[in-house]
């Protein structure tokens, strides 16, 4: 037997013997050689490396034209409308609130709210403008507005530039490149909302991602390297920015996810160069780019978010007591921490958001007439508690009793134990909580009975009013607070002695005679969550300086994130009523309907995409479905086809696209809240990449086809689509930027009835809109013209007309006729008539006229009497007087009269122990008015309206 000889230095080492069967080469079937290919190395057939670093400067002189062009595309007259659009009435009023460092609750990460807040800021606005309606003029106040569309404008015009070199990184021809263009994001482009910044967002992503997954399918010699480490890095980061402008971005860390575990999979099975060491290697480079980086990304912005919104706002009451006690003026002091008989006390509720147990002068409308009792989210002098034994205590003489909810105050403090008896006496109105077994004003289940406020001052009460306490202790911090009850520190329900119910509230608002204050009922088989109570605040006369006291844990950065995304998880998912322009998956990839943003002065703009590509990018989607479908059948069957180089890249190139577009499209079927057209961006930007993809393949990749080999054909088909896409444009612009518009044109390119913006809105031509609208000021009116009575336009126009029979009378022989006047009224600032005389001096000075117009029909009698009038517009001198509104007596009637300033009244409020006082409630209570919306107008998307209106 022959040994083994031990090579020693300087010896030449053959090579390993050939592994047994065929070499693996690259297809050489359509001319093409690539490199040598390995079945043990996990690099994949076919693949070029497509660095956009080194596109040639064709390119990068290509891509500055689409760019330029982009950008004049998106600016063009962003000024355009000046005044509030949609949901600007949202996203710039968070930039008011950022800006005066007030907090608020929206539904949606920070990231993007903060840089338009940002640029509004560096544009010198001042935060003085609310955003309040849609409409509201911008001009005026001076809104720096344009520059607040800017940035999202400017993100607009990055995603063209980004699908151009994402397209090159796949590898697809400069021709293939430059077709990615849409007008539905025009319209987002240009206006301050948060769709534009999330799909430049998705689309950084995409690009990142894709220029990894080149370098990562070149196999082994590509792996670490600093590019290769860059654009892992920078997905990271791009996935973090993404996520923290809307969730959305979750389903692209879903997307990168999925394709992320496809890599380790094929790394797992490449045995001969990835041992288990390099496997973990790349497992954990992975791990810390793409799950540690964005999570450190979307905290620091919310970092952020939190050093700018420092003072309280409409948004904490949606937040715990705890969070609430960081903002300023929020912080409570020390209170006192051993609750006794006979404290005065304020007690919340657990569950939601913390609301007060609150009762004022006002009773029921039904059910028992008695006392309302609510959960207030503000501080209140009605929020005030006796907190009384069962029996009131022994007098110095036998056999009586000290009256009254003070009578403890003298007596040496006894602690409320678990398992205590008390009644709840309130401070202001003497009547003490009850309940009994009447229906609830709002729930009706069965289970649930109301619970009201009952008695009068020096009643000593019935069975009714006995509540029993019932610690938590699972939920209770301490260990004394779980044997007695303890401020703050203790969780406890009170259950009722006589029907065994429990003290319990929801999110359930009572109607306006409650000025919609959360109901408070008595449950029998409530959720333990909101049926647990805590007291806040106490006060008790036996109870001095020394004693001991407590205060609300301070959360931490940590706390303060994760409470504030649990709110915005629940209020988002809460988002479940109808809008007037919501839509359903299933219509988005046909265009089925767009979303009416804005409409005045007979122009409009509708979010409505560019038919031709939003329909050709479905169809693509649609068409690699098949394919795949169909070679997924012939595999199954025995075909090779997955031997054949292009098929396989068109498989995985195209596919990886496609799954892009589902995992940005399918999971809003899982969704019952309200939706809308512009949710389905992000998947729309896939779905126009894969058209993009599959004309690349069918006329420069495929074989067979004829195509390939005449590239002029390709092109001149790439030149037809895209005169197809900018006349397609041209037709729906109006709509875009709210240009002017015909009927006849609108009625010719509305080719769904589903589209729903109405062609009677716009003029039959042009020429009417150039003529001056009503609310366009006037120059100086000639003095001749004046004094002649003449309208400023030069029509003749009497001041006074007395009414004239008409000569074709309306009505019947004998009825009451329909005839008209018209006559020339000049007012002031302040609706009041003016005199000729007054006219007359005003010629002379530099004061500018506003016309308005209007019609009033009267009908008199045959003998020119007047008989009745309808209203044709307003305008006479009783008119024009808006009712007061509800905020400014008072949401309250009975607490109208002396207020300070907020900030001083919540510092007090905060500071101070609660006082018991006999006025009612404050001016904070629930505003009753409501604006009433017509069907068909333009509204903002409630799902941000909603989530800034406290609990």
């Amino acid at each position: 037997m022959a040994s083994a000889k031990t090579p020693r230095k300087g010896d030449r080492i053959p090579p390993p013997p050939p592994s047994p069967g065929p070499a693996r080469y690259l297809s050489t079937k359509n001319g093409i050689v690539q490199k040598p290919y390995s079945k043990d190395d996990y690099g994949s057939q076919g693949v070029k490396d497509n660095d956009i670093f080194n596109l040639p400067g064709s390119d990068w002189g290509f891509l500055v034209v689409l760019t330029i062009v982009a950008a004049a595309v998106r600016l063009f007259r962003i000024y355009q409308p000046p005044s509030v659009v949609f949901d600007e009435v949202h996203f710039g009023g968070f930039a008011t609130k950022y800006i005066h460092g007030k907090f608020f609750m929206d539904v949606h990460p920070p990231l993007a709210k903060m840089l338009i807040a940002l640029f509004g800021w560096l544009a010198g606005f001042k935060g003085d403008f609310d955003f309040k309606d849609i409409g509201k003029d911008y001009l005026e106040p001076g809104v720096p507005y344009v520059a607040m569309r800017l940035f999202p404008a400017i993100c607009g015009v990055i995603t063209i530039p980004t699908i151009f070199l994402t397209l090159k990184a796949i590898g697809s021809r400069t021709t293939t490149a430059a077709l990615g263009a849409e007008n539905g994001l025009l319209t987002n482009n240009r206006l301050i909302l948060l769709d534009s910044p999330l799909v430049t967002a998705t689309a950084l992503t995409g690009l990142t991602w894709t220029c990894f997954s080149n370098q990562h399918e070149q196999g082994p010699s590509k792996a670490f390297t600093p590019t290769w480490w860059f654009w892992l890095v920078s997905t990271g980061l791009c996935l973090g920015a993404t996520v923290s402008v809307k969730w959305v971005g979750l389903f692209t860390i879903g997307w990168v996810g999925s394709l992320t575990l496809l890599q380790l999979w094929v790394l797992l099975g490449d045995a001969q160069h990835v041992t288990p060491r390099l496997w973990f290697k790349h497992f954990f480079a992975r791990l810390f780019c793409l799950i540690i980086i964005p999570i450190g990304f979307y905290l620091g912005m919310f970092a952020i978010h939190f050093l700018c919104l420092v003072n309280p706002g409409e948004g904490d009451g949606f937040m715990s007591s705890e969070f609430q006690a960081t903002l300023n003026s929020k912080a409570m002091q020390d209170v006192n921490a051993d609750v006794v008989f006979g404290s005065r006390a304020t007690i919340r509720h657990h569950n939601t958001q913390g609301g007060y147990l609150h009762s004022h002068m006002h009773m029921y409308p039904e059910g028992s007439h008695q006392q309302q009792i609510t959960l207030y989210p503000h501080k209140d002098e009605n929020n005030v508690w006796y907190l009384e034994n069962q029996t009131q205590p022994e007098g110095a003489a036998p056999n009586t009793t000290i009256p009254g909810p003070k009578a403890w105050d003298e007596l040496k403090p006894a602690f409320i134990e678990d398992g205590a008896v008390i009644r709840l006496h309130h401070a202001t109105t003497a009547r003490r909580l009850h309940s009994h077994d009447v229906r609830a004003p709002v729930t009706e289940a069965e289970w649930q009975q109301e619970v009201s406020a009952y008695g009068y001052d020096g009643f000593e009460g019935d069975a009714n009013d006995f509540f029993k306490v019932e610690i938590i202790k699972s939920l209770s911090d301490g260990q004394e607070a779980k044997k007695r009850v303890r401020t703050i520190q203790t969780k406890f329900r009170l259950v009722h002695i006589m029907t065994g119910c429990a003290l319990f509230s929801h999110k359930v608002k009572l109607p306006d005679w409650a000025w919609e204050q959360q109901e408070v009922t008595c449950a029998k088989q409530g959720t333990l969550p909101n049926s647990i109570w805590y007291i806040e605040q106490i006060q008790h006369p036996g109870l001095g300086p020394d004693a001991e006291k407590v205060n609300y844990k301070h959360p931490g950065f940590l706390g303060k994130f994760w409470e504030l995304n649990k709110v915005m998880w629940s209020t988002n998912a809460g988002l479940t009523d109808s809008h007037a322009w919501d839509s359903r998956p299933p219509s988005w990839p046909i265009l089925k309907r767009g979303i009416n943003f804005w409409g005045k002065d007979n122009l409009q703009i509708y979010l409505m995409g560019n038919p031709f590509i939003w329909l050709s990018s479905t169809a693509a989607i649609a068409l690699y479905a098949v394919v795949k479908g169909l070679s997924v059948l012939r595999w199954q069957r025995g075909y090779d086809d997955y031997t054949v180089t292009t098929f396989k890249r068109f498989d995985y190139e195209v596919g990886m696209m496609a799954l892009g577009w589902a995992f940005h499209y399918f999971p809003f079927f899982l969704m019952d809240r309200q939706l809308f057209l512009h949710h389905y961006f992000p998947a729309l930007y896939f779905a126009i990449i894969t058209l993009c993809q599959v004309y690349d393949f069918a006329n420069f990749k495929v074989a067979g086809i004829g195509l390939r080999e005449r590239p002029a054909i390709g092109q001149a088909v790439a030149v037809a689509i895209i005169a197809v896409a900018i006349t397609t444009f041209t037709f729906y612009a109006p709509l875009a930027y709210g240009n002017p518009w015909t009927k006849s044109e609108c009625k010719q390119v509305k080719l769904m009835n589903t589209w729903d913006w109405d062609c009677n809105n716009f003029h039959d031509s042009y020429d009417i809109y150039k003529l001056p609208r009503n609310s366009t000021k006037a120059q100086k009116i000639p003095d001749t013209a004046a004094k002649a009575g003449r309208d400023p336009r030069g029509s003749p126009a009497e001041i006074s007309v007395t009414p004239q029979v008409s000569a074709q009378p309306v009505g019947a022989p004998g009825e009451p006729e329909t005839v008209r006047e018209e006559r020339v009224e000049y007012r002031d600032e302040n609706g009041r008539l003016l005199s000729p005389e007054e006219v007359d001096a005003l010629q002379n000075e530099d004061v500018a006229f506003e016309t308005k117009y209007e019609t009033r029909t009267r009908v008199v009698d045959e003998e020119g009497n007047l008989v009745g009038e309808e209203g044709g517009g307003g305008g006479g001198e009783d008119e024009g007087v808006y009712p007061v509104h509800a905020g400014e007596e008072g949401r309250n009637p009975n607490t109208a009269g002396e207020e300070k300033g907020d900030a001083q009244a919540e510092a007090e409020a905060n500071n101070a122990p609660p006082i018991v006082g006999a006025e009612a409630d404050t001016s904070k209570e629930a505003d009753v008015e409501r604006e009433k919306e017509s069907a068909g107008m333009a509204r903002p998307g409630s799902e941000r309206g909603e989530a800034t209106k406290s609990a």
